[in-house]
Parts: C-alpha cells; structure tokens; sequence
C-alpha cells in the first residue's frame, strides 16, 4: 500500500540514525525552568470589486491564525514531561459574482491539537511512556443554522516505550511505539431516524507508532518539524453493529498521517510557512488526502 513506502523510508532512516546514539549519547536536560518554545502567525489576503465592477471577478478576504507552542521539562533526573499545542483558525470571505454582495463566511482552516507526553528517563535502552491527546475544532459548521463549538472531539491515551535516536542542540529524532484506546465524541450526530441529533461516542483500541522529527538551520532562521502517526485498530466499538459486506471492516486497515512544516523567517516578524499533510483512513476514503497550505505573514517567536 502507499503508506508502506513511508514505512519502509522511515525505518531507512532510523537503520541510518542509530550509530549517531552511539557517537552523541543522549544527555538528561536539567532540573530547572520550563524550556518553552511558541510561534504566532497571521496571514491575510484582500481584494474587493464595486458593484457596477464590468468583470466576472468577485472580491475575497481571507485570513488565517497559526500557533505552535512546545513547553518541555525534566521534572526529576527520571521523569520527563512534554507538551505541545496546535491552534489554526481561518476563513474565507466571498462576494457573489453577479451582485456582488458579501456571502458567509467560509472556514479554511480549523484545528486544535493538545498534546502530553510523560517519559521515564532511567538510563534504559528505551524510556517508558505515558500520554494522552486532545483534537477537535474550534467551530463545527455542518449545519449552518446550528453550529457548534468545540466539536466533535478525539481523545487518545496511549502507554509504551520510547527512543531518542538524535538528541542534538539543533536536531532531534524520537519514536514510540505503544497500545492506544481511542474516544471518538460527537455531540452532532444526525437521528438515524426522524429528525434532530444526538451525542455519540465510539470507542477503539489498538497499536499507535509515532516519530517526530525537528531541525533548525541557517541560525536558526529555517525550521523543519515532521510527523508521522501509524495507527491500527484492533478493536472497534462499532464492528457489531454492521456486516462485512458493507465496509464495516475498514476500520482494520492501518491510519497514517504524516504532516510536514517548513518555516522561514524572511525577518525578525516575516515568516513563510508550507504546511503539507498526507493523510490515509479508510474510513474515510480508499486514496491518500493531501493537504497543502503556503502562507506568507507576520510571525511572533517566545523562545
């Protein structure tokens, strides 16, 4: 399948990093402050057209807000504890071609990942870990005349083992490999019968592979960050309910997503960011989804 391409890149890469352990052993980061890293980006396009404008043209304002945060700790000399949040709202304002009259708005992008890791630093070949993660939306348009906030939600808990392949100042390569349950929460959920929704919740469980891959370069004036999830449900909450025959079995197959994000500051506050995700779920739909965002604006970094 495609997704084993990246598999088989990703354990390439792994076969040629692991020397690099041997040469540059991890050192444990010190007791002391929160290492936080936060950028903050806007970015905004405009143009609009009077009404007696003679071109089919129409007029748009579209804007975007991006905010990557990372606070990392070594609580004790074995206790190691990460966080990250992901935060991207943005819309996209329309005039009607023919009267050229502003249309609502329409979301062009909407995310809100948190993320926790706690790893157990014992000098072991791998660490052992905990984590938990949070993903859902800010803004959950499916039916315009009843929006909802906050909605739906995924929870994933997940327990296993760790490993830092590169632990550098301006690189760093780490995987896990562990079981997972997943919470999938859907206060929108339509009736399957007569009209009006409902909250549903579906349950699965299953093998979760993670690695993150970061890098700065150039000073630190151009960043990579890289992820790649492998997920693969051995239990589903929902696999009585429905037969073979009607695709029931695709929550089976392997879930991939891998997202890609390269920032350049051009200066202390101008930045461009290509943002590119590769996404597999059968579930979902039977072809890779990609995603792909290039913006140019103002950037904020708390280093």
């Amino acid at each position: 399948m495609k997704y084993g391409m990246v598999l088989a890149a990703l354990l390439l890469l792994t076969a040629q990093a692991a020397p690099a352990q041997e040469t540059a052993p991890e050192e444990a980061a010190p007791e002391g402050a929160w290492n936080v890293t936060s950028e903050f980006n806007v970015t905004l396009t405009q143009n609009a057209y009077s009404e007696n404008w003679s071109g089919s043209e129409s007029g748009s304002v579209s804007w975007a807000v991006n905010s990557n945060s990372l606070a990392e700790k070594q609580l004790t000399p074995s206790l190691h504890s990460a966080t990250s949040l992901e935060l991207a709202f943005g819309q996209t304002h329309s005039q009607d071609p023919e009267t050229k009259d502003w249309l609502r708005p329409a979301k062009s992008t909407d995310l809100i990942d948190l993320e926790s890791v706690l790893r157990f630093t014992r000098g072991w070949a791998v660490d052992p870990f905990a984590s938990g993660r949070v993903e859902s939306q800010f803004l959950d348009e499916r039916n315009p005349e009843s929006r909802r906030t906050f909605n739906p939600v995924k929870l994933t808990e997940s327990v296993g083992v760790a490993r830092d392949l590169i632990q550098e100042e301006n690189r760093e390569l780490s995987m896990r490999l562990g079981g997972a349950l997943r919470q999938h929460i859907d206060r929108y959920s339509p009736l399957e019968e007569g009209d009006g929704t409902e909250t549903v919740t579906t349950r699965d469980a299953g093998v979760e592979f993670v690695t993150e891959y970061r890098s700065q370069i150039s000073e630190g004036k151009i960043g990579l960050e890289s992820r790649l999830r492998a997920y693969n449900a051995l239990y589903d909450s929902e696999e009585d309910k429905e037969g073979p025959e009607d695709g029931s079995d695709d929550w089976k197959s392997v879930d991939v997503d891998w997202e890609n994000r390269l920032t350049a500051n051009v200066t202390d506050y101008l930045m461009v960011n290509l943002y590119v995700q590769l996404l597999y779920d059968k579930e979902i739909d039977d072809d890779v989804m990609f995603k792909e965002t290039l913006a140019l604006g103002f950037s904020f970094q708390l280093l």
